[in-house]
């Protein structure tokens, strides 16, 4: 039987403290370096920030890599990881970007598609290492730095980029952009928003379709900012959910043995299962993205009612 004593035991271990501590990115807190704050907003570069110019060099590097290798050995067949590299973008030129946007505007658009994906599923695949808790681990046991250390400012919190709304939030309004100018080079400008509603019908009718589809316009990068993070966060949330576990029987029975058998037999096993899924994830996330991007820059150019 729990009894009062028990449950302040367990209050001891604040599940929700730890794992809201994991995935937020509080500039204040966390920051890494410290920047001055100019009209409201705090420039100070926090852990995601690291993540994202990581992951962007990651991304231009690895890929600048493969194309000059190709070109350096003047061939028209790659090989390895070249080889791959060029299934992939061959797939999503082929496969998402010209049923959308169509073969006129293909050159035009599949770089950016491409872009989306390959950082997106970076930092995504990056949220699955444990990096910077292998440093935590390190700095613990090797290198004893101070409290206050840059390396200590670095250990604390999440490292899914993204998994924070702002990050998602930038990518989509870069799609947003891309919607008005790929309608305004398409139709014009002043056509592309004549498009936005049908032509020919009773003049009532746009009364009620103008606020509809302007309405519309902010929805779809919501749905992209939202839909990213979401998913990128809830996975890593489910996992320190079930890992705290161990923790939380550990305070409520006093007793080691208690959180080890939970551990062993509840919350390694669901996990490995999520972090599993989590792969998939990674790759359906980004995916699914590129898709709705290329969808919705494929509708701006052609119009259909």
């Amino acid at each position: 039987m729990i009894t009062p004593e028990h449950e302040q035991a367990a209050e001891g271990f604040n599940a929700g403290e730890v794992i809201i501590g994991h995935v937020s990115n509080t500039a204040h807190d966390q920051a890494i370096i410290h920047l001055p704050t100019l009209f409201g907003i705090d420039f100070s570069i926090t852990k995601h920030v690291l993540m994202i110019w990581l992951m962007a060099a990651f991304v231009f590097i690895t890929v600048t890599w493969a194309v000059r290798k190709r070109l350096k050995n003047d061939t028209l067949v790659p090989t390895g990881f070249g080889n791959a590299l060029e299934a992939v973008v061959q797939y999503i030129r082929d496969a998402i970007v010209l049923p959308n946007v169509g073969p006129k505007y293909l050159q035009v658009w599949t770089p950016l598609i491409l872009t989306f994906f390959f950082f997106i599923v970076s930092c995504n695949a990056m949220g699955l290492i444990p990096l910077f808790d292998i440093l935590g681990v390190l700095d613990r046991f090797l290198f004893h730095t101070e409290h206050h250390s840059m390396l200590n400012h670095i250990i604390h919190g999440g490292t899914t980029a993204t998994g924070n709304y702002n990050v998602t939030a930038g990518l989509a309004v870069v799609t947003f952009f891309a919607i008005i100018i790929a309608g305004s080079r398409a139709h014009g400008f002043l056509g592309h928003w004549k498009n936005l509603v049908p032509h020919g019908l009773a003049w009532w009718v746009y009364i009620i379709l103008i606020p509809i589809e302007i309405v519309a316009m902010f929805v779809k990068p919501f749905a992209l900012t939202m839909r990213l993070a979401a998913n990128m966060t809830g996975g890593h949330v489910a996992i320190l959910v079930i890992l705290s576990f161990v923790f939380i029987f550990t305070g409520l029975f006093h007793s080691a043995l208690a959180g080890i058998g939970v551990g062993a037999l509840v919350s390694v096993p669901l996990a490995v299962g999520i972090s599993a899924l989590e792969i998939i994830v990674v790759l359906v996330q980004a995916y699914v993205f590129t898709l709705l991007s290329a969808v919705f820059i494929g509708m701006a150019i052609n119009v259909h009612h």
